[in-house]
């Protein structure tokens, strides 16, 4: 099945409509069920609530079961609250144990324990097993629908397994190999097994050099070594390499996109409350703590202009250059600060260097200082007749601020990795705030210096 285009997509979508409201069962399972399931996913979702709850009318929950897992958790909460019992525990039972797990825990469903009793089980002990490891961790999304094999086993054998079981599995694309002591032995590619001998065995055709990673191990851990080593799976074992389940690459995908989220919501200072399906009052919660914390930054800000009430009143003309540079400084921080996150995210510092990246950050600021001095004193000596001395002090200032602000930006995401905490609460808004204290208190400290010559 290929995915649809709009144009055609909208033609399904009116088509598709016209077949539910006719309440004609056969043509709309016809053209609904011969779409990609990205594409019925989208179809479901573009219609009304009356038509939502036909399509569960028309559809078994083994076919449901596929759209389901495409929504996200808020649309799977208020599709589920239209689903019968029965039907949502037979869907459950064809979904992949993780994404119940997911479901059921994100969610916080109260009747858990009872869909978990009446779901076949089996399945049910899949998804018992995995709600009960720690959130954001591998065995929390892991899958337990994988293939392993025995060492004893014939590639003809294989194959011939393949046929009938690979349907239930989440990849065939690995193999994994356990001994009698169910311990993971080595992993056989698909390719492997099928450019391999009839009558060759797994153990003659398996690699016994296996990364895996351990049942624990963080979840941004398991997503950078799938990127590291360009993996479709990777297999999760305990910690005395048992296989406990795979985690593939869709999987990851979805951990990528939480935790770029999350940094998100750091950089942004406001951690919980970008969700758009938040009520007023709830995002109003949410970001009060960070706006009233960078609100007491801004007193200490409001308190440096304060010390250096004399030189203001003395030289009004000092506080229009005020907001340009503490803006120009907290752009030039924030900057340098994406830098180093993103360097720590990809583990690319760890290979340069932290005073490597601290090094060129320190020379961007500095260029970048000497650029914006120059650009700027020639500004202000043309449109302040002349006056080289204000010129000079708005100048060096903004170049002493780009410098350390730069550095700043580097360092502080640096050293809050350094004691185990996410760089990412090193938000734009605190680099920002820090760094306009800082200019602050270069600007004036210049000005007044230079006080007697400016007067």
């Amino acid at each position: 099945m290929n995915k649809l285009k709009n144009k055609d997509r909208k033609d399904y979508q009116k088509l598709i409509v016209k077949h539910l409201s006719e309440r004609n069962l056969k043509a709309f399972r016809e053209t609904f069920l011969e779409l990609h399931p990205t594409d019925q996913v989208e179809v479901f979702q573009s219609l009304e609530l009356t038509g939502q709850k036909q399509v569960l009318l028309f559809l078994s929950p083994e076919e449901f079961s596929d759209i389901f897992q495409g929504l996200d958790l808020h649309e799977q909460s208020e599709v589920f609250n239209q689903l019968g019992f029965q039907y949502a525990v037979a869907m459950f039972n064809y979904m992949p144990a993780d994404d119940v797990a997911d479901f059921l825990l994100e969610m916080e469903v109260e009747n858990a324990d009872d869909i978990l009793q009446s779901m076949d089980q089996e399945e049910a002990n899949k998804v018992i097993e995995l709600m009960a490891y720690a959130p954001r961790t591998a065995g929390a999304i892991m899958t337990k629908e994988f293939i392993h094999l025995s060492v004893q086993s014939t590639a003809n054998e294989v194959i011939d397994e393949l046929r009938q079981t690979a349907v239930d599995a989440e990849t065939i694309y690995y193999l994994y190999v356990i001994d009698e002591n169910h311990h993971l032995a080595g992993v056989v590619s698909l390719r492997d097994l099928i450019i391999a001998q009839p009558d060759q065995t797994v153990d003659e055709i398996m690699s016994t050099q296996v990364v895996s990673v351990f049942e624990n191990a963080d979840q941004e851990e398991v997503a950078h070594l799938i990127k590291e080593y360009d993996f479709l799976a990777v297999p999760v074992v305990t910690p005395d390499k048992k296989l406990v389940g795979i985690i593939t690459v869709d999987d990851v995908i979805d951990v990528l996109e939480e935790e770029a989220a999350e940094d998100f919501d750091e950089f942004t200072a406001s951690k919980g409350a970008t969700d758009v399906n938040l009520t007023a009052f709830t995002a109003a919660k949410k970001r009060a703590p960070w706006i009233i914390l960078l609100m007491f930054f801004g007193l200490i800000t409001a308190n440096i202009i304060g010390q250096f009430e004399e030189t203001l009143e003395q030289i009004v003309l000092l506080a229009a250059f005020m907001p340009l540079i503490m803006g120009t400084a907290g752009n030039t921080g924030t900057q340098s600060l994406a830098v180093a996150v993103r360097g720590l995210a990809t583990g690319s510092i760890e290979k340069t260097g932290v005073w490597k990246i601290v090094k060129r950050e320190l020379g961007t600021g500095t260029m970048l200082g000497v650029v914006c001095m120059i650009v700027l004193m020639g500004i202000i000596s043309i449109f302040y007749n002349g006056n080289w001395l204000l010129a000079f002090i708005v100048g060096v200032s903004l170049f002493f601020a780009l410098s350390m602000a730069a550095v700043i930006g580097a360092m502080v995401p640096l050293v809050i990795n350094k004691l185990k905490i996410d760089p990412a609460v090193a938000s734009g808004p605190f680099i920002t705030t820090l760094n306009d204290i800082l200019s602050l208190l270069i600007y004036f400290s210049i000005a007044t210096t230079l006080l007697d010559q400016l007067v």
